[in-house]
């Protein structure tokens, strides 16, 4: 009998370690699921938390601005304010400087020019005269040569690099040539009206790797546009000139194109808006057509702005934007008479000297006001809704309030 009690009380003893064990393992079993509770909870409404901040930066409007920085500067008249990166490149008939964005120059250069003519890509700019025959090369940071062409300048493109191709006259013929930013000549081409057509626009992508130029020809009497990519890499020396990839447009005159970078140009045409896509031998993408005279277009990133005159009587303009990847944006209305439009990340900016107007790609205001003095450069400074302003006797740096 004795050993069944001290069996029956090992036994008893033995239950109840097991269900202490059993109680324990459940504790911890309840606190982890507990734990894991918490931290989703937590998660949760962080998440929450970001969304609202999120929606509340997206509605938010601004009201006017603080000016955060400034720096003294002498503006001349007669004189104009382009940016070159985060510098401000300032010219006229009499020469050019650079100055970085507390008034310090970086580079002077003097020179006679009657009709300037203008190319930038990145922070690098080529200015020439139309007629004349000397092209000077620049970056934000230096002088990076000179280049003396032997006829005519008509046009010029520049890369970021520092290449430039000229559009030069000739009596029967008209020549599109590059060079280096050293003055040599690297590549020579040229054209007769009869046939390949009139070079009406040029631009060439920021590696200086493509060029791509818009020609306008008669064929039966019949108006048309070729546009031309010249690869000038080991691609393009498989091909006959380098011409990788050609499009022709009946009844359609394109004066303006560009690249976005350096796998994305465009053309913009009197009735239709063309994308095109490739580092190397670009093809057509996508095109939108329209039916209306375009005032201006704008463009950055991966947004082009087409400028028409409103189709309803309550504005005067009307923007058109489309993004390269996705096709048309929006429509935007808008009565600023106006200097300037330029795209930020998900924004554009419309200016003049005394008025700035700033819209999101969704449609929201996010500010519409006056500046305290005549403005004659405006730039982003980041992205958030930070400007650089350029005055006659000041470079302000303003914050958004």
């Amino acid at each position: 009998m004795a050993d069944i009690r001290s069996y029956m009380k090992e036994k008893e003893k033995r239950q109840k370690r097991e269900k202490r064990q059993i109680d324990y393992k459940e504790k911890i079993a309840r606190h982890k699921t507990a734990s894991v509770y918490r931290i989703l909870l937590v998660l949760l409404l962080a998440a929450v938390f970001i969304i609202f901040v999120v929606i509340r930066y997206k509605r938010h409007t601004y009201t006017d601005y603080d000016i955060v920085g400034t720096s003294p500067r002498e503006s001349i008249s007669g004189t104009t304010d382009v940016k070159l990166g985060s510098s401000i490149l300032t010219y006229s008939k009499d020469g050019a400087h650079c100055t970085d964005s507390r008034g310090n120059v970086t580079w002077n250069q003097t020179f006679e020019i009657q009709d300037v003519i203008l190319a930038r890509n990145g922070e690098t700019v080529a200015i020439g005269e139309y007629n004349g025959r000397s092209i000077y090369i620049a970056n934000a940071e230096k002088l990076l040569g000179e280049i003396s062409t032997t006829m005519p300048i008509r046009q010029l493109a520049v890369s970021e690099t520092g290449n430039v191709t000229a559009v030069l006259a000739d009596t029967d013929l008209t020549w599109i040539n590059t060079y280096d930013s050293s003055g040599e000549m690297t590549r020579e081409g040229r054209t007769h009206m009869d046939d390949s057509g009139y070079p009406m626009s040029i631009s060439v992508s920021p590696s200086g790797e493509l060029l791509l130029v818009a020609y306008v020809y008669v064929d039966a009497g019949v108006l048309r546009t070729k546009i031309g990519f010249y690869n000038f890499g080991l691609v393009g020396s498989n091909y006959s000139d380098g011409l990788v990839s050609t499009y022709s447009y009946t009844d359609m005159v394109i004066p303006c194109v560009g690249f976005l970078n350096n796998d994305t140009a465009f053309a913009v045409g009197d009735n239709r808006l063309t994308i095109y896509s490739g580092a190397h031998v670009p093809e057509e993408a996508a095109g939108h057509l329209y039916d209306r005279e375009i005032r201006s277009v704008f463009y950055g990133g991966k947004y082009i702005g087409l400028v028409f005159l409103s189709d309803n009587n309550e504005n005067r303009y009307q923007l058109e934007v489309y993004d390269t990847e996705t096709g048309k944006v929006n429509d935007f209305y808008f009565d600023l008479e106006y200097t300037d439009i330029f795209f930020g990340k998900d924004n554009f900016v419309i200016y003049n000297e005394t008025e700035c107007q700033i819209m999101t790609m969704d449609g929201t205001e996010k500010f519409h006001g006056t500046f305290s003095k005549a403005v004659r450069l405006m730039a982003p400074v980041g992205n958030a809704y930070k400007y650089l302003l350029m005055t006659d006797d000041s470079i302000d740096t303003i914050q958004l309030k």
